[in-house]
């Protein structure tokens, strides 16, 4: 069970909003409760004091504080709980750079990774499977689908295909499917990974706890083996409102970009 904690009196009390600001007062909140957030003042697990006492606090409405926690919980950065209240909401930033798995990704971060398992087992690979894998048609492979969750939060639905010979058995995959590879030798060294928008579906959303039609991130990922094997296809849901996927870009530094002297 995930552990919240209650905001500490210092971040909530001295938010200060202006009244003779052009800047309506709602705006005003959001801005302060999101800088209160992203320097670490409010924290993830935090929960926000209830509506009529941070009115009272700022001396403005209840309305007023609603609609600034409404946009801040559509935003993702904070998150309602039904008869709990309002909490800072666990939100990850994945760097596009790096091949790590899921619970490393997470405990990195300080938090508890863990699973919901919804498939573990055998199958014959079908023909986008075996596609993706270089695999002949029909191919045993082993399938994995589960809810991925950071805290206890859902935050993906992942389903994984991998060659048998590369994981003899599905059961022996636990926290980490990386991990399970690595014992047979197979842990991928590099991936491909397409990224897209899409909306989830009604089954998919019951599982992450979202509505349906909720936008989310879709990515497809083909791993491979130092010697170019591929040992890994897995198809990914993240919500939207919980994951933000960072790339660092830089100018090409080839013959073209440089000045003659």
């Amino acid at each position: 069970m995930s552990v919240t904690r209650t905001a500490r009196p210092g971040p909530v009390e001295s938010l200060k909003l202006d009244p003779d600001s052009p800047t309506p007062l709602y705006l005003q909140l959001q801005y302060r409760l999101r800088q209160a957030v992203e320097s670490g003042a409010l924290r993830v697990g935090d929960a926000l004091p209830g509506e009529r006492y941070l009115a009272s606090l700022l001396g403005v409405s209840r309305v007023t504080v609603r609609r600034a926690i409404d946009d801040l919980v559509v935003d993702g950065l904070l998150i309602q709980k039904q008869g709990a209240g309002t909490f800072v909401a666990t939100r990850v930033e994945q760097p596009l750079s790096l091949l790590t798995s899921f619970s490393e990704d997470m405990l990195a971060r300080g938090l508890k990774p863990g699973s919901v398992w919804l498939e573990r087992g055998f199958g014959r690979a079908t023909p986008e499977e075996a596609m993706a894998l270089d695999l002949p048609p029909g191919t045993e492979v082993v399938r994995i689908a589960r809810v991925r969750t950071a805290d206890d939060t859902p935050m993906a639905l992942e389903r994984a295909t991998v060659p048998r010979q590369f994981l003899a058995d599905p059961k022996d995959v636990g926290p980490s499917l990386y991990d399970a590879m690595a014992a047979h030798g197979a842990r991928p060294v590099r991936a491909l990974q397409r990224l897209r928008a899409e909306l989830i579906d009604e089954t998919d959303a019951r599982q992450l706890h979202v509505p349906a039609g909720t936008a989310i991130l879709s990515i497809e990922r083909r791993a491979f083996r130092a010697d170019g094997t591929p040992v890994e296809f897995t198809r990914s849901r993240y919500r939207g409102d919980l994951y933000d996927f960072v790339t660092e870009l830089r100018v090409d530094a080839g013959p073209a970009n440089h000045k003659p002297e």
